[in-house]
């Protein structure tokens, strides 16, 4: 017999019905457990994609390692295919936010391209949530709450019961009979969102009963107006000449003088959505180092430092540079075998179209004072060389520069320079990512 949240389930997942496969976040709680149990009842009346579940094991407390045998017995009674994913969690500031972190990447891994993950956070979460952010203030964005889809890996993670209140969700599963189990962590205050739940949310319910109601429309106005300040910033954006390569490396940028003839807060909207996939955001306080960045001389090398990485400017533009890319460390190489490509330690790799060069040939990286004797030009200093193509100052530390014995012989980025008449060759680099592993 359909269930009064039938029709919500099948509207909200409509966009989804083609995807590959549907994969339920099984935790074993009250709200993946009606989850799981909706989507199978569904499956048995209408076409679905292939429907299973994932379990992860946090190994956090003893009681957690009879989790995996309840959820699977649940699952082979709806004969739904069940993982179990075990994962280590690094302790730190935060074991909610690691364990979270650990979860996810699990849950990531786990899916494949154009894959759903389906989890069980309700209207109840959603009110929660929104007063964590608040209590951290957080802005637009933050205070829109958790939304109902969003990319995760190569597939979307997807929150069908957002609508829903945990009282719907539990006289649900009483009326299936269905079990479930109970984290005894969530009766600790310890934990900051337990504390929401267990001791704030119900004494404002005293007073508003219907404050996780209005709490959750709240976000809903919130959410549609964050999506208007991403139409604004994504028309900044383009105003602003954002790109995400530079001479075929991930190198995003932005042009500041066109940043700049805009509002404050409107560049820092248009910041925050260019950034949003390539870092974490910067908190109030630390926005100053854009203002630093923007008003630099022209001659001025400033730095913005972020917790994933810096943010420089050189020719009129904005630089994104993840940590991964600023560890590099130089290491000279003896190519033996210039027939092949060069791996270079962190720094992609080089390789040769047509004749390589004879002779024994090294990589090097800039010490200072390099001159290149070009065909037709003689002598030139390689600063020169640089500043004549813009290459960008925090860039020419990591060119790989082609050696023999003495002699310069090119130069990556610049495969037109010539130092043999007649020259048969080219240098080509592959660079490395430039990526924070962000998403």
């Amino acid at each position: 017999m359909p269930s009064e949240f039938d029709s919500r389930l099948l509207s909200f997942l409509a966009p989804w019905r083609n995807a590959p496969a549907w994969r339920v976040a099984f935790s074993g709680g009250l709200d993946s457990t009606v989850l799981l149990h909706l989507l199978a009842q569904l499956a048995s009346r209408e076409a679905l994609p292939p429907i299973s579940a994932i379990h992860v094991h946090h190994g956090l407390q003893a009681v957690a390692d009879a989790w995996p045998e309840h959820c699977r017995r649940f699952c082979d009674s709806l004969g739904v295919p069940l993982e179990v994913a075990r994962v280590q969690v690094d302790g730190g500031a935060s074991l909610e936010r690691a364990a979270r972190e650990a979860r996810y990447a699990a849950f990531a891994a786990a899916l494949e391209e154009g894959g759903c993950l389906l989890t069980g956070q309700h209207r109840d979460d959603q009110a929660e949530t929104v007063l964590f952010r608040l209590f951290r203030g957080a802005g637009v964005r933050g205070l829109s709450g958790m939304s109902a889809s969003r990319p995760l890996g190569t597939g979307m993670l997807l929150r069908p019961l957002l609508g829903v209140t945990r009282s719907e969700l539990e006289r649900y599963a009483l009326s299936q009979g269905l079990t479930w189990v109970e984290d005894p962590t969530n009766a600790s205050d310890d934990y900051d969102r337990n504390y929401l739940r267990n001791r704030v949310l119900p004494v404002v319910a005293q007073r508003w009963p219907s404050a996780v109601e209005t709490i959750a429309r709240s976000a809903e106005h919130l959410a549609e107006a964050d999506g208007l300040l991403g139409e604004l910033a994504h028309n900044d954006l383009i105003s602003a000449g954002a790109r995400n390569e530079y001479i075929g490396m991930q190198l995003p940028s932005l042009a500041i003088a066109a940043l700049a003839e805009l509002s404050e807060p409107r560049q820092r909207n248009a910041l925050r959505h260019w950034l949003a996939p390539l870092a974490r955001l910067p908190d109030s306080a630390h926005w100053a180092g854009w203002r630093d960045l923007r008003e630099a001389r022209e001659d001025a090398e400033p730095i913005w430092r972020l917790v994933d990485g810096e943010l420089r400017r050189a020719h009129g533009r904005l630089w994104w540079l993840a940590n991964p890319w600023l560890g590099f460390v130089p290491v000279n190489q003896a190519w033996r075998d210039s027939s092949q490509p060069l791996s270079l330690p962190d720094n992609g790799s080089l390789r040769f179209e047509g004749e390589p060069p004879r002779g024994p040939l090294e990589v090097r990286y800039r010490q200072g004072g390099e001159v290149m004797t070009l065909v037709g030009r003689g002598s030139r200093d390689l600063k020169r060389l640089l500043n004549e193509a813009a290459i960008p100052a925090f860039l020419r530390g990591r060119l790989p520069l082609l050696w023999r014995a003495d002699e310069l012989l090119g130069v990556a980025l610049l495969p037109d320079l010539q130092v043999e008449a007649g020259q048969g060759w080219i240098l080509r680099w592959t660079p490395p990512t430039n990526d924070s592993g962000l998403s």
